[in-house]
């Protein structure tokens, strides 16, 4: 069972709020026949559309294959949170790979977070981008955590976007009776994630790139020009990119043993009108620390969207409403009456270290993939260093991809099975606060 056909029709957005509330753009046409290319970008993502609209601009000839849609994947489905840094603290980075590599990819995530302001003024595209998101907290470990680490961000690397908020000043923003504190990230924002998807598609298809939606990649053989095989054609090209997140199916072994796909779920609520102040007194996102991350938002249109859940395997659950509801209501109680009128479902990918992973498979051949929670910039910013790579100034690439990244344990069906047991465990821990 491939993961790109099991939970959705073939060239269908899933029944999202996003797919409901998005822009229009028309679709471009399957691959049929052969063709050539400077460069052939397989997904349609942040990742594949970043690296093919800054390739184009630079003069290259780019064909991007897409097996279902534009933003099919994560990239469409997400909470919309455009955060600072990475899926690991800074303080582990730093113990991690030592203080000047941690400060490195510090200003990597920060040029990630100015690369999506960029492209969303410079192209003009409509997605509700605004700032603000909020940490919170529930147990008091997690609130001197919470304030340790805004103590070292500000004072080691002088960010002062950011503010520890007590429960009075947390509660002023997000009336939970959950949280008792948080911090809140004024330099992170929160958008709608398909429209920043669709906004990027239409900026490279006008800067001359040539999308293939409806095209399944079946097969890449690596050589002096990497010959990418779909369903009806084929693309040969000097450099190809491999930017398939979770939907990596078997198109590599080496990243797939680093890279694992992961389910999460999402529901919007029916419009809450004047409630939504005991949701949300401002337009800010929200985070908590629980292991399994809650995350929520109001849309433009007086919606709670609210993430939370995770599945791991093939098939998303019957009820995903229920399941994330159950969550929903721990935040909100005061929620228990309102209508659910949207529920789905995405895979996103995530590594061992909660760090992207950045590699090259051949000469001419890189992937980039795992954000692990952080794909709106950190996707983003991937494509536009695979595209730098390739003009020849790899700099920011080979950081990233120097970072150590190892497999996950076991191999074929034992690995996901491995991965439940081992987040089974962490989901216990977050229950019972130890």
């Amino acid at each position: 069972m491939k993961l790109l056909f099991a939970n959705d029709r073939r060239g269908r957005l899933p029944e999202s709020w996003y797919a409901a509330s998005a822009g229009p753009l028309p679709a471009f046409a399957p691959l049929r026949g052969d063709m050539s290319a400077d460069v052939c970008i397989i997904g349609a993502g942040y990742t594949g559309l970043s690296a093919a609209l800054h390739l184009a601009e630079a003069g290259f000839r780019v064909v991007l294959l897409e097996a279902h849609r534009v933003g099919f994947g994560a990239s469409g489905r997400n909470g919309g949170q455009l955060g600072s840094g990475h899926g690991m603290d800074q303080d582990e980075l730093e113990r991690l790979v030592g203080d000047a590599d941690a400060r490195r990819l510090w200003d990597h995530a920060e040029a990630a977070k100015a690369l999506v302001r960029t492209l969303i003024a410079r192209h003009r595209i409509d997605c509700d981008l605004a700032p603000g998101i909020l940490h919170a907290g529930a147990r008091r470990a997690e609130l001197d955590r919470l304030c340790e680490y805004g103590a070292h961000l500000r004072h080691r690397y002088g960010y002062e976007d950011i503010e520890f908020l007590d429960a009075g000043r947390s509660r002023a923003l997000c009336p939970s009776p959950s949280y008792r504190g948080g911090l809140l990230d004024r330099g992170a924002a929160h958008l709608h994630p398909l429209n920043y998807a669709r906004g990027l598609a239409r900026a490279a298809a006008a800067a001359g790139v040539r999308i293939c939606e409806m095209t399944h990649v079946r097969d890449i053989e690596p050589g002096r020009q990497v010959l990418v095989r779909s369903e009806y054609g084929e693309v040969r090209a000097d450099h190809a990119i491999l930017a398939c997140n979770g939907y990596l199916d078997r198109l590599s072994p080496r990243v797939a043993a680093r890279v694992m796909p992961i389910n999460n779920f999402i529901v919007a609520t029916e419009p809450l009108g004047p409630g939504a102040k005991r949701v949300l007194t401002r337009n800010i996102a929200v985070s908590d620390s629980r292991f399994v991350v809650n995350y929520f938002r109001l849309s433009r249109d007086g919606r709670l969207l609210f993430g939370g859940g995770e599945t791991y395997g093939y098939r998303f659950p019957r009820d995903i409403a229920g399941l994330v509801r159950r969550r929903l209501l721990r935040i909100f109680p005061h929620l228990h009456d309102v209508r659910i009128d949207y529920a789905w479902g995405g895979t996103l990918a995530i590594t061992m270290r909660r760090m992207p992973w950045l590699a090259r498979l051949a000469p001419n051949l890189m992937s980039a993939s795992g954000y692990s929670g952080h794909g709106v910039g950190m996707a983003t910013h991937a494509g536009l260093l695979m595209a730098h790579a390739i003009r020849g100034q790899a700099e920011g690439f080979d950081t990233m991809a120097a970072l150590p990244a190892p497999a996950f344990p076991g191999r074929g069906r034992l690995r996901v099975p491995l991965l439940a047991l081992a987040m089974s465990w962490y989901r216990l821990r977050d229950r019972i606060g130890i």
